[in-house]
């Protein structure tokens, strides 16, 4: 009986609700307003409820929970779709409705609950990828929580809309959030490289310390080892010295750090190292402390310095125009009202350049750009000094001294031409002799062509002559002759021809029976066999030297072995070079109380942090 009532109630709202429709069918009354129309509790009988905003409520079934437009909120409609799509529930009580409504209100709080978790979670992972940004990027923890989070929030709400900023206030990037993101990643990051390493056959290591803007003396590490048939490189560590840096506390910190981490001495086959007293020290240095715990492992003296020792030696007399050209940088460069004038004099003479640069003996590169660009800029400089009491003015006035300028911007650019191709990561020790023995060459042959008066290898003094229309002075052609016959002697000095027997690891498609006198007979049928190996000389042709070795090791696992222990040790320290870089970018004076290994190991390592595993781990806290 209340079913029928119901159902009389509603045609009566239905009759009267299509009259007062009828009264607004004009087309004036149209463009005043939109009809909006209400929901009724009644329609529950019809088997809808509502969703949406209540000024403009959908319908929605709760059969098949399909959402309808505002226009069908009418019940001639309504009764239309339950009719046409569920007609077996027709004739179903008001209290089976009502059931469906309840089941309908439980799924959806469970699912809000499942969206305000998911929300919880990519809050988390949000918070963890921007302190990854934050550390790769070198920029203070601060800057999570004044600088990126307010400028997303400015960002979304200009963009979206302040209802899209809500998802915005879950994500927690406060200093100290930030700092434990950082250290959590840099943790996981090292985790996987500790895994990585000890699954390695081998591995090899690359050392060097330098002071902090702090005054702390940091001890930078990296290491290049095997994974899936390829060389990897990264960086290992940087710990602080605790108070002298001598072999015994850099060993300290090496050896407890390789033990902590469960890591094999037995499969160290390298040590890199700058070259210090303290590195390589006869009886206690560190690589005698390491050759003790590790016998498979093979000293590096850094070829990058190596290069710079050698180039240091020079004739007396281009030693002194060297010196007075530093100093005559310095003169302008370290007094800021002189370097201010002499920038205004460029500008006013339409130079190129309008600064010269300051000379910093530990810059590899330092010599080569400013004798450069002190030389093109030297009439500018000549100019600047006719007003200044300056000892060393008259030089730029004299012929020799700046011929003799001219050759070593043009010398010490070569040899950063040669220090340049040395640096790298990709770089073997096959290649650092081939680099150094063409330069040793050329040095040879560009000695004889000065002898002939032929300066075409100097452009800057080949151009200055031409210029002054003068011919360079016996004293200075001998000078110059002296000092490449000097570098060609130090560069053989500090870079011994390598031993030929090992030609066959440069290229075993090529074998010398030289090479073969020190192989096995086993080991030589091997090489014969590998030689004739049309197929893999392809794949040597596209693989670098060390990871063709690791290509072959299950086929010819004995001189795969030889192979990558002579390749393995690190040929430079350059890699810590950039990294005490990146060290000063990120421990500045503003920070200088930073422990900087976990920020410095997400930027230098080329790991990525499992953050996934990270956001399950973690409980998420808002910000406030």
């Amino acid at each position: 009986m209340d079913r029928w009532l119901a159902t009389g109630q509603l045609k009566r709202s239905e009759s009267s609700i299509t009259d007062t429709e009828s009264t607004s069918d004009h087309p004036v009354a149209k463009q005043k307003r939109k009809v909006r129309r209400k929901y009724s509790d009644e329609y529950l009988g019809l088997g809808f409820h509502w969703t949406g905003s209540e000024a403009e409520p959908l319908p929605l079934c709760l059969v098949c929970l399909e959402t309808l437009s505002n226009e069908a909120l009418k019940p001639c409609k309504l009764r239309r779709h339950l009719e046409t799509k569920h007609g077996e529930y027709v004739t179903k009580p008001l209290q089976f409705f009502e059931n469906k409504l309840k089941e309908y209100q439980s799924k959806k709080k469970v699912m809000e609950g499942r969206a305000m978790g998911n929300d919880n979670a990519i809050a988390v992972e949000t918070s963890y990828l921007l302190s990854e940004l934050i550390a790769k990027t070198g920029k203070p923890h601060t800057d999570g929580e004044t600088f990126l989070l307010p400028g997303t929030k400015i960002i979304v709400e200009k963009m979206l809309g302040e209802k899209a900023l809500q998802p915005i206030k879950l994500i927690s990037l406060s200093d100290n959030t930030v700092k434990r993101r950082i250290d959590d990643m840099a943790d996981n990051v090292l985790d996987q490289l500790i895994q990585d390493v000890k699954a390695s056959r081998f591995y090899a290591i690359q050392l060097d310390e330098s002071t902090d803007i702090a005054n702390v003396a940091n001890l930078l590490a990296y290491i290049r080892y095997e994974k899936n048939a390829e060389i990897k490189e990264d960086f290992l560590f940087c710990r602080p010295l605790p108070t002298h840096s001598t072999a015994e506390a850099i060993f300290d910190v090496l050896n407890t750090f390789i033990l902590l981490n469960g890591i094999e001495w037995s499969k160290c086959v390298g040590l890199s190292t700058d070259g210090a007293r303290a590195m390589l020290g006869q009886h206690s240095g560190v690589v005698s402390r390491v050759k003790a715990v590790a016998p498979l492992a093979s000293s590096v003296h850094c070829s990058i310095h190596r290069e710079a020792l050698a180039a240091k030696k020079m004739p007396l007399e281009l030693k002194t125009v060297l010196d007075q050209a530093v100093k005559a940088v310095n003169f302008i460069k370290s007094r800021p009202l002189q370097s201010r004038l002499f920038g205004v004099l460029c500008g006013e003479m339409g130079s190129d350049h309008t600064q010269l640069l300051l000379h910093t003996e530990v810059r590899w590169l330092s010599r080569g750009k400013v004798l450069t660009l002190l030389f093109e800029l030297r009439d500018e400089v000549r100019l600047f000094f006719l007003n200044s009491k300056f000892e060393l003015a008259h030089c730029f006035n004299d012929f020799e001294w700046l011929a003799k300028l001219a050759y070593l911007a043009d010398i010490f650019s070569h040899l950063n031409s040669l220090n340049l191709a040395l640096q790298g990561s990709a770089v073997s020790v096959f290649k650092v002799q081939h680099k150094v023995e063409a330069t040793i060459r050329k040095l040879a042959q560009w000695k004889k062509r000065v002898g002939q008066g032929n300066y075409d290898s100097f452009e800057n003094m080949s151009d200055f002559l031409t210029k002054e229309e003068t011919r360079l002075p016996n004293t200075v052609t001998n000078a110059v002759k002296e000092h490449l016959e000097g570098l060609k002697t130090q560069l053989r000095e500090y870079f011994p021809a390598l031993d030929a027997q090992c030609s066959w690891i440069e290229n075993p498609f090529e074998v010398q029976d030289e090479a073969l006198a020190i192989l096995s007979a086993k080991e030589q049928d091997g090489l014969l066999d590998l030689s004739c190996d049309t197929a893999l000389k392809l794949v040597f042709l596209h693989k670098h030297l060390i990871n063709f070795w690791l290509h072959v090791a299950s086929e010819y696992p004995d001189l795969a072995d030889k192979a990558v222990r002579y390749l393995m040790p690190f040929p430079t320290t350059y890699l810590c070079e950039s990294g005490f870089s990146a060290l000063v970018a990120v421990k500045t004076k503003y920070r200088n109380k930073l422990n900087v290994e976990p920020d410095l190991r997400l930027r230098l390592s080329s790991i990525e942090p499992d953050i996934k595993y990270l956001v399950g781990t973690m409980q998420h806290q808002p910000s406030h």
